[in-house]
């Protein structure tokens, strides 16, 4: 309990003070290094199975702050710092204008960017196939949609959280948290995947479809923001029409090069490689670059432009990427203190009664997802529970493990220090709590229907 009152105490104070305006990078590695302390002196062991200890806890403190910098900094960090140069890139070269110019037609005749938003969040679920990270996923739709969304008139809050709700539930039927999933539940991985945890998850993206739209509307309302379509006529660009295909190479790229084979025509049977998100967006911004010189042979304005790229990989490290490692030492603070192992305890003293025990789970593996940040940490810590709590109660494991697993990633989208909050709201230039408050709605809608759905989809016994 002692555990539990530690990191609740700490959390509150971490938010109180973000909400207050101060840096949210600062207060997140304070609040994450005194957790560290606390842990070290309570004896604990802070550093993960992938870090070499030092030896003395108050350096493994400082050791660990240098394995996420190496960490994040060397592969989810780069991806980031990559999107947000192409993206500048995009910008600098009049790709993005030219898109807005196109999209700006059809709009008219919609007459509703929130229309235009909801279009963009079923793209981007239908990306989730192709992205199983999460926060990859939010980095590419920022660097890609984000911009068109935002000068379509689509608020930069609205649109910030559109690219971070898309993995908010699991649509993959072969994600890792799919296959445990299923073999807690002790089914078959087709059966589990499609006949069960997909019709959920697609009941339930519709739901969140239909809240963001309302949602989005009122908070814009509410806060006096206008929806303003850019007026075409005040964009000037030199860049041709053909340009509106760049700012997307990223996501046909990720699409393609996965690795499976695919058909087109009398092309049958083809098999790409499966290529790093990284190394697709070097490639598109090569081919942005190439193309640009070929357009002008000017050697020296290309490189200029390719400085543009630089500076805006180099505003992300100093933006996004730190807020991220911040985030990360906090969650690392959380669950070295025992808060996650609190919180299992606590699951572990509910009473009988499936539905009773079903929503407990859901609860608090949510609230676990939220104040760590990892939507993958408190399911798999919690997802160990499941075939015994269902051979006591005798229940299908299955309705317990349904609406964990979406609970799980529900509670990160809500979580302002989740990587993919922290890397959309630091792309967005705004607060990972307005995101969160973006957000809650469409997730909380989410998480009811899942609920519900389980509850007449997932029989209670085998």
């Amino acid at each position: 309990m002692l555990d539990l009152l530690i990191g609740a105490v700490v959390a509150v104070g971490v938010g109180r003070y973000i909400i207050k305006g101060y840096s949210a990078t600062g207060v997140l590695m304070v609040g994450g290094l005194l957790l560290l302390i606390i842990s070290v002196i309570m004896g604990k062991n802070i550093l993960p199975s992938a870090a070499t200890s030092t030896g003395w806890g108050p350096t493994n403190i400082i050791e660990y702050v240098k394995y996420l910098l190496m960490n994040r900094g060397g592969d989810l960090g780069m991806m980031i710092m990559v999107l947000c140069g192409f993206a500048a890139y995009m910008t600098h070269i009049g790709a993005n204008d030219v898109v807005i110019k196109m999209v700006s037609k059809p709009l008219q005749v919609v007459n509703s960017p929130y229309l235009l938003m909801i279009v963009a969040y079923f793209i981007a679920c239908l990306m989730s196939l192709a992205v199983s990270s999460a926060t990859g996923l939010g980095v590419l739709l920022m660097a890609t949609l984000f911009p068109v969304m935002v000068n379509v008139g689509i608020s930069r809050g609205a649109a910030a959280a559109i690219c971070a709700s898309p993995a908010a539930i699991i649509l993959a039927p072969t994600s890792g948290d799919v296959v445990i999933a299923a073999e807690a539940s002790q089914i078959p991985l087709k059966e589990f995947a499609f006949s069960l945890t997909l019709p959920i998850s697609i009941v339930a993206i519709v739901s969140m479809a239909i809240a963001h739209y309302f949602w989005q509307r009122f908070l814009d309302r509410k806060e006096d923001i206008k929806s303003e379509i850019l007026d075409v006529k005040e964009i000037t660009t030199n860049a041709p029409k053909f340009y509106a295909i760049l700012p997307f190479m990223p996501i046909i790229g990720v699409l393609l090069f996965d690795g499976k084979p695919f058909s087109i025509g009398f092309l049958s049977h083809i098999v790409l490689p499966e290529l790093h998100i990284i190394t697709i967006i070097v490639g598109c911004i090569i081919l942005s670059a190439i193309i640009e010189f070929v357009r002008g042979f000017d050697g020296k304005k290309v490189y200029a432009g390719l400085d543009v790229c630089y500076r805006g990989m180099a505003d992300a490290f100093a933006t996004v990427v730190m807020l991220l490692v911040a985030a990360g030492v906090f969650a690392q603070g959380l669950s070295t203190v025992g808060f996650i192992s609190g919180l299992i305890s606590l699951a572990q003293s509910f009473g009988s009664g499936a539905i009773i025990m079903m929503i407990a789970l859901v609860i608090i593996t949510m609230l676990a997802a939220m104040t760590t940040g990892s939507g993958n940490a408190p399911f798999y810590a919690f997802v160990e529970l499941i075939p015994r709590l269902a051979q006591q109660m005798g229940i299908n494991p299955a309705y317990l493990v349904i609406p964990m697993l979406q609970a799980s990633n529900l509670g990160r989208t809500m979580s302002p220090v989740s990587g993919v909050v922290v890397a959309v709201a630091g792309m967005a230039k705004i607060s990972p709590f307005e995101v969160v408050k973006r957000t809650s709605v469409p997730v909380l809608v989410g998480l009811l229907v899942v609920i519900v759905a389980t509850e007449f989809l997932v029989p209670v016994t085998l």
